[in-house]
């Protein structure tokens, strides 16, 4: 149940000579950046897509994985706002993605969790679901989240700490960004058995299939030069 593909980061840049400025760790001058305008329909309309998929599953009583997934089973386990809780758990994050993947990176994440929070907790204020099956929550939300996540990742920004921790593991240490998210996906999963209906995780389950499905199917490394 990944969090969001990895974003399209440039490589590391090359040893410079003594005394020149070296630029930062994802930083190469030969790409050329989206527009600010760009950058905030691709967040905003990101985040709007993630943060209908969270509302379905929190209606039917699922649930997605990374720092999302650890704030429902909080939720779950202490009835504390969705919202809130995951705009708390990715506050030790921010200056650890500060300091390792670089200032443009981390305010765009910082922008983006903070609309996702804010958005969770004032959606279901603006709308109602009567009934909703959880089959087609989990299908739906897959979708969106999967969606979502593809605007955010290819703009250069995230949803928080298991990402966070993934990249940086995959630059500094060589490790695969989606199998150190599927582990901390399997915790977490390993944790919600304990106040969510197995049922309901075996929903959740296809919901994260669906979205990894998705992202396989529409991401492609590499194919989006333009970050």
């Amino acid at each position: 149940m990944s969090e969001a593909p990895a974003p399209e980061l440039p490589p590391a840049p090359k040893a410079q000579p003594t005394g020149a400025v070296r630029p930062g760790p994802y930083f190469d001058p030969s790409i050329h950046a989206h527009s600010l305008f760009e950058d905030a329909q691709a967040i905003f309309t990101g985040v709007l897509f993630v943060s209908l998929a969270l509302i379905l599953f929190a209606q039917v009583g699922l649930m997605t994985g990374g720092t999302a997934g650890a704030a429902f089973v909080l939720h779950y386990a202490t009835g504390i706002s969705l919202g809130k809780l995951f705009f708390i758990i990715n506050i030790p994050f921010y200056w650890f993605a500060w300091q390792r993947m670089g200032r443009e990176f981390t305010l765009k994440t910082f922008i983006a969790i903070a609309w996702l929070s804010a958005l969770t907790e004032w959606s279901p204020k603006l709308f109602a679901i009567e009934r909703l099956h959880p089959a087609y929550a989990a299908v739906l939300g897959g979708l969106l989240l999967g969606s979502g996540c593809l605007f955010l990742a290819r703009h250069r920004a995230s949803l928080g700490g298991a990402t966070i921790v993934s990249l940086y593991l995959q630059h500094a240490k060589g490790w695969r960004a989606g199998k150190v998210q599927m582990g901390i996906d399997c915790v977490i999963v390993l944790c919600a058995l304990t106040v969510v209906d197995p049922t309901r995780v075996a929903y959740s389950v296809l919901a994260a299939v669906v979205m990894n499905l998705f992202i396989a199917v529409n991401h492609k490394p590499g194919r989006y030069a333009v970050l």
